[in-house]
Formats: C-alpha cells, sequence, structure tokens
C-alpha cells in the first residue's frame, strides 16, 4: 500500500523579551515560496515537535529559545502551496540580536502594526489569531 500523509511542521513565534512591546521574529525566506515567514520547518523523522521547533528557531534565527506553550495546529490542506503541511505553532521567548542563519535570507524584528504585508503560507492567519491571543486571551477557534 502507498499512503499520501501530510508532512509535520512546526512555527515558533518568538517574542523577544528584552525588548519593548515584546516584537516578534519573522525571516524572510530564500527559498520558495518567497517573502516573510514565522521561522519554522519540517519536523525530522525521530524527532519530536519541541525538538524541531527548538532547531528550527535556532538554525533560522541564530538565538537559543525558550518553548512556552504549544499554541495552536494548522491542518488547512491548501496552506503550504508546496505540499499538504500540518503545523504545529509553538511560542516561544528568546533574547539578544537575531541572525538569519539556515534557509533565511533576512530576519526582522516586528510589532503588531509593523508586519510586513507579504507573508507566506497562512501565517497571516496564525499572527492573527496569535495577536488575538495576545492582547485579548482569545485563543484560535477549530473553523
Amino acid at each position: 500500500m502507498n499512503y499520501r500523509n501530510p508532512a509535520p511542521t512546526v512555527d515558533i513565534i518568538i517574542e523577544l523579551s528584552d525588548r519593548p512591546y515584546r516584537p516578534i521574529i519573522l525571516i524572510e525566506r530564500c527559498n520558495l515560496p518567497f517573502g516573510w515567514a514565522i521561522p519554522g520547518g519540517f519536523i525530522d523523522y525521530g524527532e519530536s515537535a519541541e525538538a524541531a521547533a527548538q532547531r528550527e528557531a535556532t538554525e533560522e534565527t541564530s538565538l537559543e529559545v525558550k518553548l512556552i506553550k504549544q499554541f495552536h495546529v494548522y491542518s488547512d490542506p491548501a496552506r503550504d502551496p508546496r505540499k499538504h503541511t500540518i503545523s504545529i505553532v509553538f511560542l516561544a521567548e528568546a533574547t539578544g540580536q537575531p541572525q538569519a542563519a539556515d534557509d533565511a535570507k533576512t530576519v526582522g524584528v516586528f510589532t503588531a502594526w509593523e508586519i510586513p504585508p507579504t507573508l507566506c503560507f497562512d501565517h497571516n492567519r496564525i499572527l492573527h489569531d496569535y495577536w488575538r491571543y495576545r492582547h485579548y486571551a482569545v485563543l484560535p477557534s477549530l473553523e
């Protein structure tokens, strides 16, 4: 039998806890699809989602992050134009100056009112859900 399963991924919303307004880190991608994105990537075989989140955050931002909580799971089959993925999104915090690495072309630090308009995947929806949670304690719906 040949099974076609979605690929598991992680995304990490990293707040910089040593800055006013606790801005978040976004990366500008080197690879398709191009644009700005929440740091993240694919979970490797034999790796936990938490370990993947730690690894991807460090690979793309050069910062050690502290995972705070699992935020939500996003599984719309159209969320990634490359293939069907399921993303486990984590909230994390870090301190210091992020540096772009791995498949991040550049890295940026953004407050809610500065988010770039060219976000990849479903990251606009994820960040909308995050800001609602962060400012109003409203959890994402399961729609």
